[in-house]
């Protein structure tokens, strides 16, 4: 039998998505779980939305649609950008797809060249070091240390540019971290991409969940606009994962290549999810500020719950809705503690070097479950945290 191509060994999976594997067989076994490793929101679509979506399909709207997408999405997602950012795209320059990760696939498939490097941060989204490698490209990881509170440090990424480096990976508010970039980092990645003339993902997914203070773009930054593509989509500050409904705002250049990618994986999206997402960026019945505001209270009693387990520390994220926690202090590995946690406690979170190296003493915990559902998810790891205390003890 002839091997496999070779760009997919260097692919991995999803840390969550193992985790969450493992606990779907533990609750076969009859095992009560708490899930809290994936990046889920416990909201659903406003009425709306769905209504949107039922009308659209009793229209006919079930059909081949333009490549790129449904000309009234793409002007709708242009105005949402300039009334939630401050940023004028054209609609020209936006190109859907099913789901925001297809959409930075397609984005590296149209850039990256064998041998280019690829900076992105480490913890991160483990999709960008697994797409950079299957497009022949080296990923180059800059840390996001706790030290620098987990922003970019301007000098480590500068010392990593070289003459191969073609993109540059931002990710704010970031998975798994909540970090959101401060306006100097930002604006210090964008006088890099400049100076050296690479290309800029930003990956803008949490932009909506956003604990005080203003988001900023990317693209708003001087000389961003011809070489920025934001990768956004519906899944989380529109509570629609399961829609699978992402978008790529590009430059002119670089739109064809985006629809040539289009035309020959998955020809067009869904026509009636498209106009169902229309109705979700007009949000008339603010369902995301109330889901936003939502998690802001979670955010305050499961960080102060968490920083009560014996070993645990973790500072309150300032986007998205992840607990990033530093385990170093319960003398045991992450993979042993979230083992502990699933097997012993119920509760599935993430090992941190699920999401790079640098993650490799911390834990992620995704607190977009109930008040109710995190209080217990902390009282059942309490009860188990005996199992580091003795090891802490005997160190």
């Amino acid at each position: 039998m002839r091997p496999l191509a070779s760009r997919m060994s260097g692919m991995s999976g999803e840390g969550a998505l193992s985790v969450f594997a493992h606990a779907r067989e533990l609750e076969r076994q009859g095992k009560s779980i708490i899930h809290l490793e994936l990046g889920e929101p416990d909201f659903h679509p406003a009425e709306s939305v769905k209504d949107s979506l039922k009308r659209a399909v009793d229209e006919g709207k079930d059909r081949y649609c333009p490549v790129a997408g449904v000309p009234a999405l793409r002007q709708a997602i242009a105005d949402y950008l300039h009334t939630t950012r401050n940023l004028n795209v054209s609609a020209d320059n936006v190109v859907i797809a099913p789901g925001c990760k297809l959409s930075l696939f397609m984005a590296m498939m149209a850039l990256v060249e064998p041998g280019d490097e690829v900076l992105y941060p480490d913890p991160g989204f483990p999709g960008y070091p697994s797409i950079t490698l299957g497009c022949g490209g080296v990923p180059v990881p800059f840390e996001l240390r706790e030290c620098h509170n987990l922003q970019p440090d301007l000098r480590e990424v500068q010392s990593k540019i070289t003459s191969r480096t073609r993109i540059l990976i931002t990710n704010s508010p970031g998975n798994p971290t909540g970090s959101v970039y401060t306006d100097d980092v930002q604006r210090g990645l964008a006088e890099l991409a400049v100076k050296h003339d690479l290309l800029v993902l930003s990956d803008e997914i949490y932009a909506r969940i956003i604990y005080g203070g203003q988001f900023i773009s990317m693209l708003s930054y001087p000389g961003m606009e011809e070489r920025t593509l934001i990768i956004d989509g519906f899944s989380k500050s529109f509570a629609m994962t399961g829609w699978r409904l992402g978008y790529t705002v590009a430059p002119p250049r670089i739109v064809p290549a985006l629809e040539m990618l289009a035309v020959n994986s998955y020809t067009c999206v869904a026509e009636f999810t498209q106009y169902a997402a229309i109705d979700a960026l007009k949000d008339r019945e603010g369902a995301t500020p109330r889901m936003v505001g939502e998690f802001a209270r979670r955010r305050e009693q499961f960080i102060r719950d968490l920083n009560a387990v014996p070993g645990f520390r973790c500072t309150a994220p300032d986007g998205a809705f992840y607990a990033w926690v530093n385990i170093l202090d319960t003398g045991i590995s992450a993979e042993e503690l979230c083992r502990i946690m699933l097997e012993d406690a119920g509760v599935a979170a993430i090992p941190g070097a699920a999401f790079g190296l640098a993650g490799s003493d911390f834990v992620r915990f995704s607190f977009a479950s109930s008040p109710a559902i995190l209080r217990e998810a902390v009282e059942r790891i309490s009860r188990v945290s005996a199992a580091w205390q003795k090891t802490t003890a005997v160190r």
